[in-house]
């Protein structure tokens, strides 16, 4: 046992990969998981690099710049999903950065996954995005819409996001950031 941590040891070293990753999961790093305050409590979102780097790369430009604080969820579907992410609150704004390409994969959207919103052109993805509510409800969109991320905590937050299109009361993101 003791010539295989060596070896995993040795490995790591020559590879020049960070053996501490190990207990985080394949790919993470610190900043891979994004923090949504919300008036119920946080969302803990695992970022995916592995699926969508260019869209988790934009992810994390604007939580740092704050540009995602006190934006409103705008289009709350119960057994859908709950969209955010555009600083006009109506579902026709982005940030000031250039839409990005697609990036789909067959990663398949169920509870808690996060994905990159769009007009019918698939590389308008901006700064919108959502958060699905049931392993079934948004099905249909798997390598259809970008997944750039996974709660991994705080679903029960994301559950209590005020509904409608949009809601007559809308709830917001307090506050976005990486979790270091």
């Amino acid at each position: 046992m003791r010539s295989l941590t060596s070896l995993v040891l040795v490995l790591c070293v020559i590879s020049g990969a960070a053996c501490s990753d190990q207990k985080k999961g394949a790919g993470a790093s610190d900043g891979d998981t994004l923090v949504i305050e919300t008036k119920t409590g946080k969302v803990l979102v695992k970022l995916r690099p592995d699926l969508a780097p260019k869209h988790v790369e934009r992810v994390k430009q604007l939580a740092r710049e704050g540009f995602f604080d006190g934006l409103k969820f705008h289009r709350v579907i119960p057994g859908f999903m709950a969209q955010t992410g555009d600083p006009k609150g109506t579902g026709e704004g982005g940030s000031n950065y250039p839409d990005l390409p697609a990036e789909f994969s067959q990663e398949p959207y169920k509870r808690g996954t996060v994905g990159a919103a769009r007009t019918q052109d698939p590389n308008s993805a901006n700064s919108q995005f959502f958060i699905c509510y049931t392993d079934t409800g948004c099905g249909g969109l798997t390598g259809q819409y970008t997944v750039w991320g996974q709660v991994v905590d705080g679903m029960d937050n994301v559950d209590k996001i005020a509904p409608g299109e949009p809601p007559p009361i809308p709830d917001t993101m307090q506050k976005v950031y990486l979790q270091k």
